[in-house]
């Protein structure tokens, strides 16, 4: 349920899940997996053939057909580490390929924009707006022909999902008249402190220009953002703390876990599509699957098809790619890693 405010909505608290998990092994030699489908070839062609791409000039969807795009696909520190970059003792192998021209291990926040049709033209939703928002928009926003944002939905409100909050000024300046905001009561709070002059614009000096935004406080209940529903995805992101993912169509999108509650599950059956938090490839952090207990949740929820996101610097994409679409033959799995600029065709 989305509570409008005018400024503010309030959203009922919801117990958190308390729930356990059995740890599977699952070993990486020098980072094996896979990748997979069965039916649907027409969408399976276009899928794959999306995969392949990396446009680097303006490239418009047709106008029928909704798509994702990968704005960022990385860690809040993103890929390259300047620290690696700098170090005169040991060279970065991963954050080396990043800086070259196309490399897809140059990763950003993570991000996506949801491209749906509408007459006229089309919707724009996007799910979280980090601190290299404005980087992710120069380099992915004039080549797919994006202007407008309809929407931003918010996963959690650490830096890399909140901290573009500000950029979104450009928009509300110069594009549209504001941009409406979908967030959860608790992220809402920590907004009226990391963004208080954006939440509260009468302590704004006058004349001065910031982000018009309208705050819509969301709680775990479907909503509808522009006729499109979007069904919260309760998960934690570390001991104690909420983040949320969420499901349109049959899309599931889950950016920032170390756990998904028992009472979640049942929300990702028959998933098409599964966007899945894997940080590293050997194990997880306290806060992060890693991809061997991303794999361990692919198997369990069964989608025909996964995306991993949120990779760090030592997910090298070519070389982890190259063991997960192994899975394809030895297990039936269909699993790849995205990167950032990379754009799925879906149907919702």
């Amino acid at each position: 349920m989305v509570q409008f405010l005018g400024a503010i909505r309030s959203a009922p608290s919801s117990s958190l899940f308390g729930f356990a998990h059995s740890r599977l092994r699952f070993s990486l030699p020098k980072y094996s997996i896979s990748v997979s489908r069965d039916g649907y070839p027409q969408f399976k062609r276009t899928f794959n053939a999306s995969l392949q791409s990396n446009a680097q000039t303006a490239v418009q969807a047709p106008a029928e057909q909704s798509e994702i795009i990968f704005l960022g696909t990385g860690t809040s520190e993103g890929i390259p580490r300047v620290s690696c970059l700098t170090n005169p003792e040991k060279t970065c192998p991963v954050c080396s390929k990043a800086t070259q021209p196309g490399s897809k291990n140059k990763r950003l926040n993570t991000s996506i924009l949801i491209r749906h049709p509408r007459f006229p033209g089309s919707c724009n939703i996007l799910i979280d707006v980090g601190k290299f928002f404005y980087h992710s928009a120069l380099r992915w926003f004039p080549t797919y022909g994006i202007r407008t944002i309809d929407a931003v939905i918010i996963t959690h409100s650490h830096a890399d999902a909140i901290g573009g909050l500000d950029d979104l000024r450009d928009w509300t300046n110069n594009v549209q008249p504001h941009v409406p905001i979908y967030v959860a009561q608790r992220d809402f709070e920590v907004m009226k402190k990391t963004h208080y002059y954006i939440v509260d614009t009468s302590v704004v000096t006058p004349g001065a220009a910031v982000s018009d935004l309208e705050f819509n406080v969301i709680d775990e209940e479907p909503f509808l953002v522009r006729d499109l529903k979007f069904t919260p995805l309760p998960v934690w992101h570390g001991i104690g703390y909420r983040s949320l993912g969420f499901r349109f169509g049959n899309i599931c999108y889950i950016s920032d876990v170390s756990e998904i509650p028992e009472e979640t599950y049942v929300l990702l059956k028959d998933c098409e599509v599964l966007i899945l938090d894997a940080l590293r490839p050997d194990r997880s952090s306290s806060t992060h699957f890693g991809l061997p207990r991303a794999m361990e949740e692919v198997r369990k929820i069964q989608p025909k098809r996964t995306l991993f996101t949120g990779m760090m610097h030592l997910m090298d994409h070519e070389k982890v790619n190259e063991e997960l679409i192994k899975l394809r033959d030895t297990e039936g799995i269909d699993v790849q890693l995205s990167y950032d600029g990379l754009r799925v065709p879906i149907t919702l």
